[in-house]
């Protein structure tokens, strides 16, 4: 069963990952653009049906009643486990999702232009499908927001699949920044509601719904919960990203936002309805939000010239309707809402392929260009009035019968005068508000004379591009003509789950219900609908509407202006003055937020003298000569004359601050100092790699300095100076504080914990190395992608940069300087490092894990050896662009091996990086120790060789520019 469900999961990851390699292959192999695109079809197809076949694996077990699920420990700790389960309600999803994923991925393969990246188009597309399988199988309200963002961030790259298009990227961007906010808020909601649930599994969350209704926080995580859903399915008032999302291609159109991603927010509200629901709050609010949006959308989609502008805003509509459902105080309307949901993502999906049939044959969806395809388009003019059908509502079709259901549940009187009076009112208007957009749909593009002026000659398309839309078009039909044998069953499991019950509320799904309101309301809304499309049509001519911008759009425009206007005029104060503005406010706030505390407990009325006189003893303490003293006094002469050492180096670079080369020299005998003192201290460990970070740093800088003058600008006045100098001794009397009062204050550490597990849980002596690849492995491999953000950032910072030499500060002679070649001997000399760093890393890695060294010292040696290698090998520092740039594979490597280190203790039942070790005996060599912590550590090693080298050469990479501009 847990096969079957990872299956299923990351049978979509497995696809993207294999697309995003095989672009590469591809054009190596020289395959023509048809070929690529029909092979990354294929692999998408068959990424998608193994998750299907995979879903429908678990179908008997959950129509049985039972719940598949698997759960592995991941930060137990904090209570959160990587969990899967498919009751009815995630089978119901993971079905539209996989299931209409596949007719997408067919449709994709002949809508697509073969010249297009296809391999990144699909590989997108299976991303977000997984992303979508995870909100629907989680079992956990953590992994589910990680998911949440992931949909986010991967149809935002969808969206923008044209880049060259400006309307695309403006829609992805406005795509995630109001589905991104509405996820931090819905992070904040889940955080509050396991805390008031007491975990973030779903079976704990789900039976705790008495307790969270009746907490005194209820209120902030419902309104924080709903309002990551109504951002996610695009509810009043943040439904204005949708409709400029449609600038996306149709496959990602007709999958997104149709069946999937604009599904999540609603699959939310479903998810937690036995939770949150039930409570004035929940029903008014999301029975008022579902109702204005349904009613919104639907006016707004009559007036929309654009195919898919009008389906996008129907799709708002439809939306609406299904959240007013899961809004209603009535065990029937939850029913509704699935069957709604369901017919929904099968005549919308199959409306917006159509559409994209339209445009992808005729050049064109302007309705107002368009008109009587149905001459030259009569197969695909059938199956699109067919699914314009359904979604109006008319009889012997699915919409038909949930629209319906949901005409009968406005009619339910829940106790509130004005609701029972608005809401049927609102029902009917929404329906014929449906039938008139559905009507104009059909007849501006099938009806009248046929177009003479688009951009091609319009023809149906290929049969194959036709078969995603015929599918859905015949499950429109047979769940309208025998609803109980097609959808009844999967309506049944996914009802019970919203429900939080196994026992359901009467309903009936037949075709005749005899003469009632919902029959009468239905009749009325499809006349009355014909009846204002055709007035509007023919009255008042809906062709000559200008479509204008709607007030959410320019609220979000002016609301995105002011940020930026904002974040401009707070960079300049921040930033305008350069480094030095930066530093100086870092330093003051620092010595605020640690002054602070200080000074409101001395004011503080209710300490006593003697208190206040115990904390300036505490603080002036190290600042006396008998503190100096007393302190002086159980230090080793040569200690303190080392320590004299580095402190006058350290005030020296006062003095010699506006020459560089004096300065970065003064300050590597600092960071010497620094790594003698670990000595001292007895850790080795800490030493090494202080003093190779010191030949790094100090190298790094000497790089720069090439490129810049030989002394620094002279201050512009003594008063500057004073400020700067009082500043100064502010922050190190502070810091001598903060370091005097921890050294001496008695503490309760862990160091003593570490060192008796360090053998015997971590298989290593040197408890350094043990604490860092396996204790606290998990924060190391934090600090690795921090580290690659880094050196990614760095190299993008500086390596596209040229220096000019007649505007810059650089000079001739100092581009000359900069592409001067090493001497031959050092160059000579400079060529043997790499082996004999290469072999004293290995020495290093080897033994960290029970003597002094690891992966990260082993890196550093061995990125230092490569680029003074590169530096001084004779070619000078374009040259070592050109060598290190090989390496950057490195950097990502290094954290692939640590995530598949982390990931290969799941196959053995323990947490994420969970280590192991053991001491077998071979033949010749003996006992061998070996530690699964080895192979974190070789990530660690990688990492730091390749973000070590990638951010040298975006320096080295100066030199290119200065070699193309000196030429």
């Amino acid at each position: 069963m847990a096969e079957t469900l990872l299956t299923l999961l990351f049978a979509p990851f497995v696809g993207a990952l294999l697309l995003a390699m095989a672009g590469g292959r591809a054009q190596a192999k020289g395959l023509s653009p048809a070929q690529r695109l029909r092979a990354a079809g294929w692999l998408a197809a068959a990424a998608t049906a193994v998750a299907l076949v995979a879903l429908l694996l678990l179908g008997p077990a959950v129509f049985a009643g039972e719940i598949p699920a698997a759960r592995w420990d991941w930060l137990p700790a904090l209570g959160v486990g990587f969990g899967l389960r498919v009751d009815g309600l995630a089978f119901t999803f993971a079905l539209l999702i996989v299931g209409i994923g596949l007719l997408i991925v067919l449709y994709a393969r002949y809508y697509l232009d073969p010249d297009e990246p296809v391999e990144r188009f699909f590989a997108l597309l299976l991303c977000f499908m997984g992303a979508m399988l995870g909100i629907a199988l989680s079992d956990n309200l953590i992994v589910l927001v990680i998911f949440w963002e992931l949909t986010s961030l991967s149809s935002f790259l969808l969206i923008g699949f044209w880049q060259h298009r400006a309307d695309a990227r403006q829609g992805a961007r406005m795509a995630l920044a109001v589905t991104g906010a509405g996820g931090l808020a819905l992070l904040a909601g889940v955080l509050l509601l396991g805390w008031i649930a007491g975990g973030w599994d779903l079976d704990t969350v789900l039976a705790a719904g008495d307790t969270v209704r009746a907490h005194p926080l209820y209120l902030p995580c419902l309104a924080l919960i709903l309002l990551g859903a109504f951002t996610k399915s695009a509810q009043f008032p943040f439904h204005f990203w949708l409709p400029h999302a449609m600038a996306a291609p149709t496959p990602v159109s007709a999958y997104l936002h149709s069946a999937t991603m604009v599904k999540a927010g609603i699959f939310l509200l479903a998810r937690l309805h036995p939770t949150l629901s039930g409570t004035d709050a929940w029903s008014i609010t999301v029975t008022v939000v579902g109702a204005t949006t349904m009613l919104v959308g639907a006016w707004h989609a009559i007036f929309k010239h654009d195919l898919k502008g009008l389906l996008a805003y129907s799709t708002v509509s439809q939306l609406g309707l299904i959240t007013l459902l899961l809004g209603m105080n009535s065990p029937l309307a939850p029913v509704a809402a699935v069957f709604h949901l369901l017919n929904h993502a099968t005549f919308k999906a199959s409306l917006f392929m159509a559409a994209g049939i339209i445009d992808h044959e005729s050049g064109s969806r302007d309705m107002r260009r368009l008109s009587g395809l149905r001459h030259l388009m009569p197969y695909t003019a059938t199956l699109a009035v067919v699914a314009a059908a359904a979604m109006a509502g008319v009889p012997l079709l699915n919409g038909f019968l949930s629209k319906e259901m949901f005409f009968a549940e406005a009619l339910v009187s829940r106790s509130h005068p004005w609701v029972d009076f608005a809401l049927p009112i609102a029902a009917a208007v929404a329906g014929a508000l449906s039938v008139a957009y559905s009507t104009r749909f059909v007849h501006d593009v099938f009806f009248g004379k046929p177009a003479t002026d688009l951009p091609s000659q319009p023809h149906e398309p290929p049969r194959w591009m036709k078969v995603p839309v015929e599918l859905l078009v015949v499950l429109c039909l047979l769940v309208g003509l025998v609803p109980a044998w097609t959808i009844g069953p999967l309506l049944a499991v996914g009802a019970r789950a919203v429900l939080g019950t196994d026992e359901l509320p009467d309903y009936s799904l037949t075709l005749w219900h005899g003469f009632n309101l919902p029959l009468l309301m239905s009749l009325f809304a499809l006349a009355a609908g014909l009846a204002l499309y055709f007035w509007l049509q023919r009255g008042r001519n809906l062709h000559r509407h200008v479509d204008g911008v709607g007030l959410g759009k320019r609220s979000f425009d002016r609301m995105v202006a002011r940020l930026v206007a904002g974040a401009t005029v707070g960079t300049h104060a921040l930033e305008g003055g350069g480094a030095r503005r930066t530093l100086l406010l870092v330093v003051l706030v620092a010595m605020f937020a640690v002054g602070l505390p200080w000074l409101l407990q001395i004011r503080d009325a209710s300490l006593d003298e003697s208190a206040v006189r115990l904390a300036a003893e505490t603080v002036l303490a190290p600042l006396s000569v008998a503190g100096l003293l007393q302190a002086f006094a159980t230090v080793p002469l040569t200690a303190a004359a080392v320590w004299v050492v580095g402190a006058a180096c350290a005030l020296a670079t006062v003095g010699f601050i506006r020459q560089r080369l004096v300065a970065l020299v003064l300050l590597g005998a600092v960071g010497l100092v620094v790594s003698l003192a670990f000595v001292w201290l007895s850790a080795p460990d800490l030493a090494l790699t202080q003093l190779l970070v010191e030949l790094a740093t100090v190298l790094l800088m000497m790089l720069a300095l090439r490129y810049l003058p030989g002394t620094a600008p002279v201050e512009p006045s003594d008063l500057r100076k004073l400020r700067d100098g009082l500043i100064a001794v502010g922050a190190g009397i502070g810091v001598t504080t903060i370091a005097w009062v921890v050294l001496t204050q008695p503490s309760v550490s862990i160091a003593d914990m570490f060192l008796r597990n360090t053998y015997s849980q971590g298989g290593g002596t040197n408890a350094v190395n043990v604490i860092i690849v396996d204790f606290r492995g998990f924060d190391t491999f934090g600090e690795l992608t921090v580290l690659l953000t880094a050196g990614i950032v760095i190299y993008a910072l500086v390596a596209g940069r040229r220096a000019d030499p007649v505007s810059g500060p650089l000079r001739r002679d100092d581009i000359e300087v900069a592409e001067r070649r090493f001497p031959t001997l050092l160059a000579t000399v400079a060529r043997g490092l790499v082996p004999f760093a290469l072999l004293v890393s290995a020495y290093f890695f080897l033994r960290g894990h029970n003597l002094p060294g690891g992966g990260f010292i082993a890196g550093l040696i061995t990125a230092l050896g490569l680029l003074l290698a590169s530096v001084a090998g004779g070619e000078g520092v374009s040259g070592a662009e050109r060598r290190i740039r090989q390496l950057h594979w490195m950097l990502g490597a290094g954290l692939g091996i640590s995530v598949l280190t982390g990931i290969g203790s799941w196959a053995f039942g323990y947490p994420f990086l969970t280590s192991a070790f053991g001491h077998p005996i071979l033949p010749v060599l003996g006992e061998l120790p070996l530690a699964t912590a080895a192979l974190f550590d070789l990530g660690v090693y990688l990492a730091v060789v390749g973000a070590t080298v990638l951010a040298l050469s975006g320096i080295a990479g100066l030199a290119t520019g200065i070699a193309k501009e000196r030429h």
